[in-house]
């Protein structure tokens, strides 16, 4: 259940625990901060050696107050934190923030403290953040315990880097961003990511949630907190390494990297992933207020060819279209334009808006009525008219009547948006003039890098339109009036599927145990029978017809040690294979199994691999013996229901191959995904399992087979 915050955001009355007046300690800072409000609620100081702080009486202890205190701030040296935690108690706290360090992230001794300490918290129905944090701010309820100031709006920010936070209030500010909510996670002993995104998925005030994470806890839990907040969630993080994937045993684990996994997560739960502090910045400035829609069908619009191609290209590197436009609407566009102006998209207006600056109004109403146009990107000189230093770059010299009319098309474009709400971005040589200040006061994103402009509106379109902020108008069936296309698959969420309960473990990860327990499960192999002699084999032999397969088993990657023999005709073929096989490599035991008919067929491997923090996660891809020299793979929390494994399937850079090439028939993608969604599903009821892999898994047009499996135990 959802975890009750109302003592940590909106507390009755707060103590700041070695508040100072050095101001070289961090008491100093928050005592600070927290004084900023003084009529809000009680504010005491507590100082050991008692007498004055920041010109305030301070109290010797929290006993000293003589009443009780609902949130207590904690900054004294390590050594006095757990008795600071149970004087905080003992007075009625019900939320504690600890700023002091020197606990899991010290080593062994120290995740034993804290441990020891959060459970003292949880048992007196407190709770706790940090330790090891740099405090917690709500500007909604004036609560201020940071070291920094945080201006105040929308968005709710939660990180593990005091700096980062710093950073992303300084690029934030040109935007007008501010933040409802700060938190420092710290080492999450008691209050977790979870607990917080689950919080603030509740506060009306906050409309957009970023988090700096570089430790999840239960990344899984996360994943699903994030895909039920019902309002955007953003996410930087760390450690996208390939360290991890070192030590896999199977295609799988070593095509899985860390980064693969967290992508993975956020694709299935619809959270935007970003890299960098100024990509988190731009995806903010575009979700804090602007509209969302699912359609990704971008009109670029610019006054100079130039600015207008190197925007397309922006925008399709985005993962946005930019089709050409309808005839009605080019029609349209050439009675608000002049004879010279280009109308199929880019649209230019090749000079016209210093002959008339409203054309840029009256192209973007034309653009944003268009059906076919889901989002528009405006881009070059707008804003230079009525920069303050008269147009630099050669433009024209800044004169009243041009500037008086951008102002008036700036104001006129806010409008047509309010009337016509679908994604606009604009990219502007001069976003701090007074023109691009009016756009952005309106609900207009404006950047100065036109690879920012087409990225946030990438983070606008291609996804559902639920959560706060407006959404482009919809039609009779619900679906968009702009006709919608279809939706980025790198934005499409089938939510978080939920882990099966858990199965008997598996002792024996064999390969005919592991084929035994994928047949269960209603995956299909061809007819096998493990043989270790001459005698079984030729039982085997007759038990179904040839062409034959033998394998040796026990081996990890069996056809690079020769350890694999096709196409065998018949008993007398298959006997001298296995006298080969045998000589050669010794194995304890072989597999002889009926030869699938491979014509027409495409090899897939599909795979789950068990992460630490998201637990089992999938992979799809080409598979084959060329699985790891093509790295043609995708990623998704398992268990995969089959509707989200043929996206997958069809999102592949090889996706061709299964509709069919150079006079081959398709394949039955269909069949695949079924098959792939009952694979993942084993795999996930079954936490023992480090990997599982089926590779190759053989789809043809009449069906899907596996045709190898592995398994290795955590």
């Amino acid at each position: 259940m959802a975890r009750d915050l109302t003592s940590l955001f909106d507390p009755a009355s707060v103590a700041v625990v070695g508040a100072s007046d050095d101001p070289a300690k961090y008491g100093h800072a928050v005592a600070s901060q927290a004084l900023r409000a003084p009529d809000r609620r009680p504010v005491h100081l507590v100082n050991r050696r008692g007498g004055t702080v920041l010109g305030r009486t301070a109290a010797t202890s929290l006993a000293e107050i003589g009443e009780p205190v609902e949130l207590v701030v904690i900054s004294v040296p390590g050594a006095g934190f757990e008795a600071a935690v149970d004087d905080a108690l003992a007075c009625g706290a019900k939320a504690i923030v600890g700023i002091t360090a020197g606990f899991a992230e010290a080593g062994p001794a120290g995740l034993a403290r804290q441990r020891a300490i959060a459970t003292r918290v949880r048992d007196a129905g407190a709770v706790l953040v940090g330790p090891n944090c740099l405090g917690v701010a709500d500007n909604t309820t004036e609560l201020y315990l940071a070291s920094d100031r945080f201006a105040p709006g929308a968005v709710a920010l939660l990180s593990q880097s005091g700096n980062l936070a710093l950073e992303l209030q300084l690029r934030g500010t040109p935007h007008g961003l501010g933040f409802s909510r700060f938190v420092s996670l710290g080492n999450q002993a008691d209050v977790t990511l979870v607990d917080l995104v689950e919080d603030c998925a509740r506060h009306e005030a906050t409309s957009v949630i970023a988090v700096y994470a570089e430790d999840f806890g239960d990344g899984r839990a996360f994943a699903r907190a994030a895909a039920d907040a019902g309002k955007p969630v953003v996410l930087l993080t760390a450690g996208r390494g390939t360290a991890s994937a070192r030590s896999a045993q199977s295609h799988t684990g070593a095509l899985t990297t860390s980064a693969d996994v967290v992508a993975a997560a956020c694709r299935d739960a619809g959270v935007e992933l970003v890299r960098t502090p100024r990509e988190m910045t731009v995806v903010l400035a575009a979700l804090s207020g602007g509209v969302r829609t699912s359609g990704r069908r971008t009109a670029v619009f610019t006054d100079g060819g130039g600015h207008g191609a190197i925007a397309a290209d922006a925008a399709e590197d985005a993962g946005l279209d930019v089709p050409e436009l309808d005839a009605p609407t080019r029609d349209r566009l050439r009675t608000v334009l002049w004879e010279q102006s280009a109308v199929a998209n880019p649209v230019d207006l090749a000079g016209m808006g210093e002959q008339r600056p409203l054309s840029y109004a009256d192209t973007v109403a034309e653009l944003l009525a268009a059906r076919e146009v889901d989002a528009v990107l405006m881009t070059g000189y707008f804003g230079g008219y009525a920069a303050s230093d008269g147009g630099l770059g050669g433009g024209p010299a800044g004169g009243s009547v041009l500037a008086e009319g951008e102002t008036r098309a700036a104001k006129e474009i806010v409008a047509h948006l309010a009337l016509m709400p679908k994604p606009l971005v604009v990219q502007s040589m001069y976003p701090q003039s007074p023109s691009c200040r009016l756009l952005v006061e309106g609900g207009v994103p404006v950047f100065s890098a036109t690879e920012d402009a087409a990225r946030a509106l990438a983070a606008m379109t291609g996804r559902a339109t639920s959560g706060p902020g407006p959404t482009a108008p919809t039609g009779p069936s619900g679906e968009p009036a702009s006709g919608l296309s279809g939706a980025r698959e790198c934005a499409t969420s089938a939510g978080i599927a939920p882990l099966p309960a858990p199965r008997p473990p598996l002792t024996d990860p064999g390969y005919h145990p592991i084929r035994a327990l994928l047949e269960e499960a209603g995956v299909p192999f061809p007819r096998a029978r493990e043989i270790v002699d001459e005698a079984g084999l030729l039982a085997a032999a007759g038990e179904f017809d040839g062409p034959y397969v033998l394998k040796a088993l026990h081996l990890l990657h069996k056809s690079d040690a020769g350890g694999v023999a096709l196409r065998l005709p018949d008993r007398a073929a298959l006997l001298a294979a296995y006298r080969d096989m045998h000589a050669r490599l010794g194995a304890p035991s072989y597999s002889v199994e009926a030869m699938a008919d491979l014509s027409d067929g495409v090899e897939l491997i599909v795979g789950v691999n068990r992460d630490p923090r998201f637990g089992p996660v999938a992979m799809v891809g080409l598979g084959g013996v060329l699985t790891e020299t093509l790295r043609d793979v995708a990623f998704s929390l398992a268990p995969v229901p089959a509707g989200r494994s043929e996206e997958l399937l069809r999102g592949l850079r090889t996706a061709a191959l299964l509709s069919g090439v150079r006079g081959r028939p398709a394949v039955d993608v269909t069949a695949a995904a079924a098959v792939i969604e009952r694979i993942t599903a084993v795999a996930a009821a079954h936490p023992e399992l480090a990997e599982l892999e089926v590779n190759p898994l053989l789809v043809r047009p009449d069906g899907a087979v596996a045709l190898d499996a592995r398994a290795v135990l955590g």
